[in-house]
């Protein structure tokens, strides 16, 4: 058989004949039921991969059931270690292994300060620190060599923000993860980099506590602050997070991917 090289690639892709990107590949993705993580797992699909997504919410699982056609729906808590334990367990039971993990689940609440009391703050790190961090560990082990490991993180992650102080807290331990995961496993070619959006118009928008009002209020503010002057989809995001998956970036790892309409620069 005639091996596949860069210039082989080249013709066929300009022959009209479409390479699948993923093919033969399988993804998990965390948080996958609805939004950021639905819209990568229509992607995924489509690219070739066989795809897993996990959820916790009955009605979003329900729904995921039946419309991510072809993907598989598993119900599974983020915030729970023996949860993720079990999960990464049973993918690599079925599948025989995880070639690209998207740590994707996570939740947004905002309070000013005065309002935040322990079991405010640890609802937000169980799921989007312990629960990201310990999907990982027990991920890594059984990944491919030269697999990926994609982490949603947040602009808020590198900003200031009001009412933010505790989210901003954890999606900025997620870039840290996002590096010092990428330099552990660097030795097995598992590249481990991070998507940090803006505002992307996802159902996050009303799980964050803020009346219908607060949220009209928000995007107010939010607007001026976006140099493309709109909200972000899911499917922009979704883009990001293929090429990330893909081995077009074989070369990528420890990065920090905006997908912000120009919010952050730098």
């Amino acid at each position: 058989m005639t091996p596949i090289t860069r210039s082989h690639t080249y013709r066929l892709v300009h022959k009209g004949e479409k390479m699948s990107n993923l093919r033969g590949k399988v993804a998990l993705i965390t948080g996958g039921t609805s939004g950021i993580g639905a819209a990568t797992a229509k992607r995924f699909k489509a690219e070739g991969a066989t795809v897993i997504v996990t959820g916790s919410n009955p009605t979003t699982l329900e729904a995921a059931r039946r419309d991510l056609s072809g993907i598989e729906v598993v119900a599974s808590e983020a915030g729970d270690t023996m949860a993720a334990k079990a999960l990464i367990e049973s993918v690599v039971a079925k599948h025989g292994r995880i070639d690209v993990l998207f740590v994707n689940a996570g939740i947004g609440r905002f309070a000013p300060i005065e309002a935040v009391d322990e079991t405010f703050f640890d609802a937000i790190f169980d799921i989007n620190v312990r629960g990201a961090y310990f999907v990982m560990k027990h991920a890594a082990p059984v990944m491919s060599d030269g697999g990926s490991i994609i982490l949603t993180g947040s602009v808020s992650g590198v900003q200031g923000g009001v009412a933010r102080s505790v989210y901003a807290a954890s999606k900025a331990a997620i870039r840290s993860f996002g590096r010092t995961f990428a330099a552990e496993l660097a030795p097995r070619r598992i590249r481990v980099n991070t998507i940090s959006p803006g505002p992307i118009e996802t159902p996050i928008f009303g799980k964050t506590g803020m009346s219908k009002e607060q949220l009209a209020g928000f995007m107010e503010m939010m607007m001026p602050q976006i140099p493309l002057k709109r909200i972000g989809h899911a499917e922009e995001v979704a883009a990001a997070a293929l090429f990330l998956a893909s081995d077009e970036s074989s070369y990528t790892t420890g990065t920090e991917l905006f997908v912000d309409g120009g919010m952050v620069d730098g």
